[in-house]
């Protein structure tokens, strides 16, 4: 099998992304995640299984919006969650970087595992990488596991990793009020990423509840109802004790 007919289970395309790395970006959603996030605005790639894609085509149809990219846009892989799917996420950045075009993965880092046959692959998708984007939600680990169902220690040891071998990284964290907005832990957060080499930007999102209505059409009891969004102060402040201006 040729590498460019690797299968990949796509979700949906977004072809003017703005918010998901520099630039305009051809944004791809990929089917699948092993988190349940509370506050999820894409429950529907928990359980449906999306449409298979070969890497070959969907670069294909991606680059023909290379003349809007410029100079700094490019292609983003997101989710639920594509580093469930390593091979085809690399077969399509590798088709990228042929082409010199900037290739980033918007991660929650779940599926990361410091063994030796998951470093193999994750290494060889870190070589077609030019920038990881990583959601960190909390950094108290039973609040973690309360918030999301699984724990954030290797999801910690990611973004270690990724700073060891010198990946550029953007960190991103969802404020969400009475949950993701506990001033103590945006410290310890602050401090973590302090550790880190290669962060180039901290980002503060605002909760919002536009996927409520994915979570009513897919008949999940969503866990959030009557959780205010963020108000200016409080982004403004969370921004403030994490050190960013976004």
């Amino acid at each position: 099998m040729e590498h460019t007919d690797i299968t990949g289970r796509v979700h949906s395309l977004e072809t003017f992304g703005l918010v998901d790395g520099p630039g305009v970006r051809f944004v791809i959603f990929l089917s699948g995640c092993r988190m349940r996030c509370q506050y999820c605005h894409n429950p529907d790639t928990w359980c449906k299984p999306g449409t298979e894609r070969t890497a070959g085509e969907l670069f294909r149809q991606a680059v023909k919006y290379k003349p809007y990219w410029k100079n700094n846009g490019g292609l983003t892989v997101s989710g639920g969650e594509p580093l469930l799917q390593p091979e085809f996420v690399t077969e399509l950045f590798r088709l990228a970087k042929e082409r010199q075009i900037h290739t980033a993965l918007d991660t929650a880092g779940e599926p990361f595992r410091e063994e030796p046959a998951y470093l193999e692959r994750f290494d060889r998708l870190m070589e077609v990488t030019d920038l990881f984007l990583l959601d960190l939600k909390l950094m108290d680990p039973a609040g973690h596991k309360a918030l999301t169902g699984v724990d954030n220690r290797n999801i910690l040891r990611m973004a270690e990793y990724l700073s060891e071998h010198g990946k550029k990284m953007w960190i991103r964290h969802v404020l969400v009020p009475g949950l993701t907005d506990d001033e103590a832990d945006l410290r310890t957060m602050q401090e973590f990423i302090g550790t880190l080499k290669t962060v180039e930007r901290v980002e503060v999102l605002p909760y919002h509840t536009l996927g409520t209505l994915k979570w009513a059409e897919l008949e999940i009891p969503y866990p959030l109802t009557g959780v205010p969004v963020p108000t200016e102060e409080q982004l403004s402040r969370a921004r403030q004790l994490l050190h960013t201006p976004y």
